[in-house]
């Protein structure tokens, strides 16, 4: 019948050519391996082309570029790469060739046909034309050689639409095996959609700009509050060429919806406004405010007519929450906050409204308990992965992204393969093209598995894309472009997308999700870590005449203490909690009492003053210093053991807060200083000193009073003595004694941080 077809002028169909290539393959190959093997000694026969079929590893085939990824006919195939001889022997007279194999049909058959190594016959087809294959002559073992196969799309039997297998083969001969095998063999997809579908998949594309938290809580005492960063690692990938920069770069021309973590947006404005770098004990000016304002500024552009998604600020590890820090008081209202803050952030810095409706978990995995976290700050939509949202039933096609999960609330259910496409080291150019290839032939053949039911797909890749991943994601984007088989959509628009009714809408039971996402979440100690912080920031800010300088601060180190990029990391998030905490409790012992020696008071009454220093550079009030005394021979005002006055310093002075005592008997008493907070809240460390009281009898006052009358009486007697002999001596003509100078005013110097001298004593 296929003669038949051929003498009468018709075209044989794609099966019959792809059965006549194999079938020779088949049929050939033994027929040659007999031709041309001599059986060693005591060998069977058949043995030989056994060992043949094994030799198809020996050449390593990459293949680094095939343009275009998508053809349309009239295109010319160019597919280029490069071959490395890894065996033991010179291959000669080897070719290289193009093979493609027969429609794949469904998804499932691409993720079969990626696992394919090495080559069979029978199972793949024989190459093309010779005319487009590359010969060389010789190829050393160990050296690596460059090809470039330039094919025809009409010379490669592309029929029906769909996806095929691609394959570029070398074979050749050495001196062990002198008969031509296959050698090598790399394998690829071949999107064939020449014309635009009737019903085209709408295809949502997340790009997150997220990065890891590099600003601490500590801050310069200069007006602007000049940041401290860890290190300047966020400049390199601000840089050009690096990470962001080329998100930025990359996405400004794809159609994709950009998901923002607030904290990279104000940490990059920080820096753009001057900014220092942690060495050591001390810190360093950056360098790098020209390449932030750049970013910034190009990413502002970028955003003007785009959609823009706020993550909470920090990026916020909602099932750390959900399963570790939910029990402890406050972590909830810090998610709330975080939120909060991170549309304010976004809208200010990049001047659009952001969408805040959006919580994505990580790796997309949910549960009940994640649910309820992720509605709890606010956001009606869930972005899952459909690895962790398992279809109950046998549906032959992959449904519509949106799923009403209850409550009100949405699981917006990315596509787990296509959202997984990008993993891994795509440095070499072979593994991007492949990631390409693959991710094209995942779409076409999605849509193909129901063409008349227009779906709703989205792709969530990995939250911290590298360079190269984004620039194969891009690349992979812009071979969509001709829409022919999708059709870009944002995520706000994926989200109100009609459900498909046969889709499982039931969240995973809590014990589904996976052993190796729960192992790298937050401990319960690092939320109880960030209420003892919390607790230390609220009782200082009462204190501070601009808490606004602080409370900034430390609520967005703590929401970076919350981040889903200390995942894998728990060392490095331990530091940095305890780093916040430690810069907290020296500001908070900025504000502190200055130890004083102890006191001997003579008489019933007296004064005892003690210093308060303020060595921040605000001021602070609301703070009351409080005595005590344990024992009721000294009392303060009469009124008891007990007394408090209000203390108000500014900044970088100190303040001598002076009590009144009474005493009653002579001894010995205990006195006990400490600040509090005007609501009863102790603050910072108590001070204990000693009074020692002298009280004075009667008798002693009345001998004491005697001998002042005698001092008295006698001074008189000399200024009357004096003034008779200065008047003789004037009588007599002699000059008067010079004017002494007065003793100068006593003077009140700055006051010490240093504790009062030894032996300390008040007198009244």
């Amino acid at each position: 019948m296929a003669q038949a077809a051929d003498i009468q002028g018709m075209p044989p169909s794609p099966a019959r050519r792809w059965l006549r290539r194999t079938a020779s393959v088949v049929l050939g190959a033994p027929l040659l391996a007999g031709l041309l093997t001599v059986p060693a000694a005591g060998s069977a026969g058949a043995a030989e082309p056994v060992k043949a079929l094994t030799g198809s590893r020996t050449v390593d085939v990459s293949l680094d570029t095939l343009s275009p990824a998508a053809p349309v006919e009239g295109d010319t195939l160019t597919v280029s790469g490069t071959l490395t001889n890894e065996g033991k022997e010179t291959i000669e007279d080897a070719e290289v060739g193009l093979r493609v194999g027969p429609r794949l049909s469904g998804r499932g058959e691409v993720d079969d046909a990626a696992k394919r190594k090495g080559y069979t016959p029978g199972a793949d087809p024989a190459t093309i034309d010779d005319e487009y294959t590359v010969k060389i002559p010789k190829l050393a073992k160990g050296i690596s050689q460059n090809f470039t196969l330039a094919v025809p799309v009409d010379k490669l039997d592309l029929d029906a639409s769909g996806v095929y297998q691609l394959g570029v083969s070398v074979s050749g001969r050495t001196p062990a095996a002198p008969y031509e095998q296959v050698l090598g063999i790399e394998r690829s997809f071949l999107p064939w959609q020449p014309e635009k579908s009737d019903k085209r998949t709408k295809l949502t594309f997340l790009w997150p700009l997220i990065a890891s938290p590099q600003v601490t809580a500590e801050t310069g005492s200069d007006e602007q509050q000049t940041p401290v960063f860890t290190d300047d690692k966020l400049a390199e990938e601000l840089a050009p060429g690096g990470r962001l920069e080329q998100m930025v770069a990359l996405g400004s021309r794809l159609p994709v919806t950009w998901v923002i973590d607030p904290d990279l947006l104000a940490s990059v404005a920080a820096m753009a406004g001057g900014y220092q770098v942690k060495s050591g004990d001390t810190t360093v000016p950056g360098k790098d405010r020209t390449v932030a304002r750049q970013w910034i500024t190009a990413l502002q552009k970028v955003v003007e007519d785009g959609k823009v998604i706020a993550l909470p600020f920090g990026d916020t590890d909602l099932a750390s929450i959900a399963h570790r820090g939910k029990g402890v008081s406050g972590t909830l209202s810090h998610l709330q906050k975080a939120s909060t803050v991170g549309a304010t952030t976004v809208e200010t810095i990049l001047h659009v409204k952001p969408s805040t409706d959006f919580a994505w978990p990580v790796d997309g995995a949910v549960d009940p308990g994640i649910v309820d976290v992720a509605t709890s700050a606010g956001a009606h939509h869930v972005i899952a992965r459909s690895d962790s949202f398992q279809e109950t039933g046998s549906l032959p096609y992959t449904p519509t992204a949106a799923r009403p999960v209850g409550g009100g609330t949405t699981a917006v259910v990315a596509d787990s393969r296509l959202s997984t496409a990008f993993g891994g080291s795509l440095l070499r150019a072979g593994a991007s093209t492949l990631a390409v290839q693959k991710f094209l032939a995942q779409t076409l053949a999605l849509t193909e598995q129901a063409p008349d039911n227009e779906r709703s797909i989205v792709v969530a890749p990995q939250r911290m894309p590298t360079a190269a991943q984004a620039q194969s994601m891009a690349r992979a984007l812009e071979a969509l472009s001709g829409d022919r088989w999708t059709q870009p959509q944002d995520l706000v628009a994926a989200s109100e997308a009609k459900p498909d009714p046969l889709a499982t809408t039931k969240v995973p039971r809590a014990s589904a999700y996976p052993k190796k996402l729960r192992d790298q979440e937050l401990p319960t100690q690092a939320f109880q870590d960030i209420r003892t912080t919390q607790g230390s920031i609220d009782s200082f800010e009462t204190i501070l005449t601009q808490p606004e300088r602080v409370v900034t601060p430390f609520g967005n180190a703590v929401n970076r203490s919350m981040s889903t990029s200390w995942r894998g990391r728990p060392q490095e998030a331990q530091d940095y909690r305890d780093d916040v905490l430690e810069y907290l409790k020296d500001l908070t012992g900025e504000v502190q009492l200055i130890d004083k020696s102890d006191v001997t008071l003579s008489g019933r009454s007296a004064t005892i003053p003690v210093t308060v220093q303020n060595k921040l550079v605000q001021g602070v009030d609301r703070l009351v210093l409080r005595l005590t005394s344990d024992n009721i021979r000294l009392k303060f005002n009469d009124d008891g053991t007990m007394a408090e006055l209000p203390v108000r310093i500014g900044g970088g002075h100190s303040q001598s807060v002076k009590f009144d005592t009474a005493t009653s008997a002579n001894g010995r008493a205990q006195v006990t200083a400490r600040l509090f907070t005007e609501d009863g809240t102790p603050y910072g460390e108590e001070m204990t000193f000693t009074v020692k009281v002298s009280e004075v009898t009667p008798t002693v006052l009345l001998v004491i009073a005697g001998g002042l009358l005698l001092l008295v009486l006698a001074g008189v007697r000399m200024y009357t003595a004096r003034k008779r002999a200065v008047a003789s001596d004037t009588a007599n003509g002699d000059g008067g004694e010079p004017e002494q100078p007065s003793d100068p005013t006593p003077d009140t110097g700055p006051e010490s941080g240093a504790p009062s001298g030894t032996g300390e004593k008040v007198d009244r």
